[in-house]
């Protein structure tokens, strides 16, 4: 009889980083990894249902891949990352959200869903980065299910990554702590955060805090990750214009020059009984981030029709920088420092391969 996908997994495991497990009595470890916290008995799981405890040790995903592919950066979506560049993608399975509208579903659900199908496939850390090399890509992302829960292969990879001079990020809900991000800090560069609305009581009903989800806002600021938000816009759950005015006055007030990236939901998994995000829903959500003081205002999943909103403009002179059709850039003026040809003004961002964010 074949194994089942869960048996297949904790096949496929390594000890937890001492830096996000505490060990407790009766044989309890608390995992750090991720916002909730898990306190995990032997023989139980955390949320994530892929980070267990055997025997009194948090046993973590390694060694193998669900995902693996060569994307361009800007379908992360990171626009003030090496524009035009290719991102080696990996993921694994599990998520510690379960948000119905999921468009990794077959992957961040595989332990949850029966059919959510996506078998591991072994693979080395040093494979990975072999491959991002051969296909001329200068980022690694770790994505398609949620990274925080398989940070300790992240790092692996990463680790190996950076002493090729990739670039690492994560693709993440953000629900995280101020342990793993610390843990993540040396190997990582950029960071882009699902801020999947600014309503608690909807945050719950994914399965999250929004609380937890600022906080690491904050943190990512504070510790000198780029940062780059998305929210999907999705009609009668997150679109109204007061909570699309408190979640973006919130970003603000972390920094104006976080990009904002505001994009069209379209049905899938579970949500089917909402239409879809409209060229004019998200012009007016992306007008009120501007309102509330941001500087770099994005809107996706609709290319060639949200006019400007996909392009990068000069914020003191209007001139356009770079200039993009959903993932590919059609042009880029910035000078090699990150800087308006025009005005001279200084564009936050990660412009060249090795180089430190400016912001």
């Amino acid at each position: 009889m074949a194994p089942t996908l869960e048996q297949a997994l904790k096949e496929r495991t390594g000890e937890a980083a001492v830096e996000l497990v505490d060990a407790l009595d009766r044989g309890r470890v608390r995992c750090h990894a991720c916002g909730h916290r898990c306190l995990i008995a032997p023989g139980r799981a955390g949320v994530c249902k892929v980070r267990f405890n055997e025997g009194g040790r948090l046993l973590v995903p390694r060694g193998y891949v669900a995902g693996l592919a060569c994307d361009p950066i800007e379908k992360k979506p990171f626009f003030h990352v090496l524009p035009g560049s290719e991102a080696l993608s990996f993921g694994m399975l599990g998520c510690d959200l379960h948000c119905s509208y999921c468009q990794n579903w077959v992957t961040s659900q595989a332990l949850r869903d029966p059919m959510a199908i996506s078998p591991p496939r072994d693979v080395s850390a040093s494979h990975i980065v072999e491959l991002a090399i051969q296909h001329g890509a200068e980022v690694i992302a770790s994505t398609y299910n949620e990274p925080l829960i398989t940070a300790e292969w992240a790092v692996e990879v990463f680790r190996l990554a950076k002493a090729q001079r990739l670039l690492c990020t994560f693709v993440s809900n953000g629900n995280a702590t101020a342990r793993v991000l610390d843990y993540l800090r040396p190997w990582m560069d950029a960071y882009k955060v699902d801020l999947k609305g600014f309503d608690d009581a909807n945050y719950r009903r994914l399965g999250g805090v929004l609380a937890t989800v600022c906080d690491t806002i904050v943190m990512l600021k504070e510790r000198g990750f780029w940062v780059e938000i998305v929210t999907l816009l999705v009609p009668g759950f997150n679109d109204s214009p007061r909570e699309i005015r408190e979640l973006t006055r919130f970003v603000a007030s972390v920094s104006v020059d976080i990009p904002w990236h505001v994009t069209a939901f379209h049905e899938d998994y579970k949500m089917r009984d909402r239409r879809r995000t409209s060229a004019d829903m998200l012009a007016d959500a992306a007008a009120i981030g501007r309102e509330a003081g941001l500087r770099y205002v994005y809107a996706g999943n609709l290319p060639g029709r949200v006019g400007e909103l996909e392009n990068t403009l000069c914020p003191r002179c209007s001139r356009t920088l770079i200039k993009r059709f959903g993932f590919r850039v059609l042009s880029n003026e910035l000078t090699r420092d990150g800087a308006c040809p025009g005005c001279g003004e200084v564009i936050p961002g990660i412009w060249r391969r090795g180089g430190a964010a400016r912001v």
